[in-house]
């Protein structure tokens, strides 16, 4: 059988790939950068500045699974197409936004479009590329989001400063319109691609998901209350009996053949639940960090946006070249090791920049601090995706991507509510450094969880590529593992 040929318009189709992957990238780091002048402007307490982070996050990372198994049965072409369009009129919605309840309202149509475009890019690429030209397109999503990772901070910080035509923070959302709109035209260069059998998309699934993962975060959340009253003590125990629903509804469904949202063998060991924890527990604690970097510079020093943003950049660069190079050279010759290290160095980092804000005022110290974070960062993350998916079966290279993601995005969104929590409840250099503890104890946990990788069978060198995507955003959507590439893809870290 004759391998079929590769698309004729397959590079400009791939321009417009990467460019819907690094617009949403990027407008997850520009909004935290301007999220303090959007409060301030529209109203509202500094506790609601964690809800535009989490309100996008929540609905990307529920919706995730559900979007990949949409491209799956309807047409990834199709699918992809819809969720530009929604994210293009999202943006302008939030751009003209009234109120901060508005906004955020906004925020989270935002994420669920995300969740329709992100996981169609690898099937697309696959669909259209051959041979080696498809290691050499998967391997372009690494660099074009680290650009994205690394310009997202000072982009933000620049906009908002910049109060084009009066725009303040409203520019960082108008940056989208061209470029969805640029994307939208070269749509039709992609080439249609589906699952050969049309799965099933599993509503049920998807709401006892939304349903526990809302549950769960939004006692974090709540303003001005405390974790053990009764409202949110019940909340967190019914959140968590909906997510034992879930994972009873996924082993029913998987035993009667219907369609599900995960591999259900993906938990007949310890190995790949302690990866989601790794997930959750690191990108947690690295989101989380930085929004209680943006808010201490502009609420508790009374820093201006681009201060912010700039001091933010030493620590996406440092990610950005750290997870190059651990991507392309060390993690194939020191396996997970290169992950402990990864950790050890973040941890640094933290106690460095708590250190940082004991100074006070506009420490000089604090970019340098965030840039041993950021190595930390770009050394852990390739590591640990390419050991949480490489032992895998073919069927559960595609269930175990999404879920990685999915769960990196509900890490997120608990990362920033717990570490805003704890910040706010203070707002000074004194909740900045506590801020820093939490995220230490989550390392410490996540220390813990590696080593149950490691005693499912993690092992010391990993033969193969990277099978992740881009610094900033997770595993690799939710596909089939690509082809081996000439060099290893970037994993991604949190939006």
């Amino acid at each position: 059988m004759s391998t079929p040929a590769p698309h004729r318009r397959r590079w400009a189709a791939l321009a417009a790939l990467l460019t819907a992957e690094a617009m949403n990238l990027l407008d997850a780091t520009i909004v935290q950068v301007a999220a303090p002048r959007m409060r301030a402007e529209l109203g509202g307490p500094v506790s609601a500045v964690p809800w535009l982070t989490s309100a996008y996050t929540l609905p990307f990372a529920v919706l995730l699974l559900t979007g990949a198994r949409l491209g799956d049965r309807t047409g990834r072409r199709r699918v992809f197409r819809i969720g530009v369009a929604g994210f293009l009129l999202a943006s302008l919605a939030c751009a003209v936004a009234p109120t901060l309840g508005a906004l955020i309202a906004f925020r989270a149509v935002q994420g669920a479009a995300a969740a329709l475009i992100v996981p169609q890019t690898i099937g697309l690429i696959k669909a259209m590329f051959r041979g080696d030209e498809t290691a050499r397109a998967l391997g372009s999503i690494g660099p074009v989001m680290g650009l994205a990772a690394v310009c997202g901070p000072v982009l933000g910080g620049v906009l908002t400063h910049a109060d084009l035509f009066g725009s303040s923070w409203r520019a960082v959302f108008l940056v989208n319109v061209p470029l969805s709109l640029a994307v939208l035209v070269l749509v039709p260069l992609l080439a249609e691609d589906r699952a050969p059998r049309r799965p099933g998309i599993d509503p049920a699934g998807t709401a006892l998901a939304a349903l526990a993962t809302a549950l769960l975060v939004l006692p974090l959340l709540r303003s001005g209350r405390g974790l053990t009253d009764g409202p949110a003590l019940a909340s967190l125990a019914a959140g968590c009996a909906v997510a034992v629903l879930f994972a009873a509804h996924q082993r029913r469904g998987a035993r009667r053949g219907r369609g599900t949202l995960v591999e259900t063998s993906l938990f007949g060991s310890a190995r790949f639940p302690a990866a989601l924890l790794c997930s959750a527990l690191f990108f947690g604690a690295g989101t989380g960090l930085t929004l209680v970097v943006v808010l201490q510079l502009q609420v508790g020093s009374g820093a201006d946006a681009l201060t912010a943003g700039l001091t933010l950049l030493p620590c996406s660069a440092g990610m950005a070249a750290a997870s190059w190079c651990a991507g392309a050279h060390l993690v194939g010759r020191y396996g997970s090791r290169v992950r402990s290290a990864g950790l050890a160095v973040m941890a640094a980092g933290v106690v460095a920049t708590a250190g940082a804000f004991g100074v006070g005022g506009h420490p000089a110290l604090l970019p340098c601090a965030l840039a041993v974070v950021g190595v930390g960062q770009g050394l852990f993350t390739p590591s640990f995706f390419t050991a949480a998916l490489h032992p895998l079966r073919p069927q559960e290279i595609g269930s175990a991507a999404g879920l990685l993601n999915a769960v990196q995005q509900f890490g997120t969104t608990l990362g920033v509510a717990a570490l805003g929590r704890t910040y706010l409840a203070s707002a000074d250099t004194a909740g900045a450094q506590r801020a820093c503890w939490a995220a230490l104890a989550a390392l410490a946990l996540v220390t813990v969880a590696g080593r149950a990788m490691r005693a499912g069978g993690d092992p010391d060198a990993v033969e193969g590529p990277d099978v992740t995507g881009s610094p900033g955003a997770g595993p690799a959507e939710s596909e089939a593992a690509p082809e081996p590439a000439a060099e290893p893809l970037e994993s991604t870290h949190a939006r």
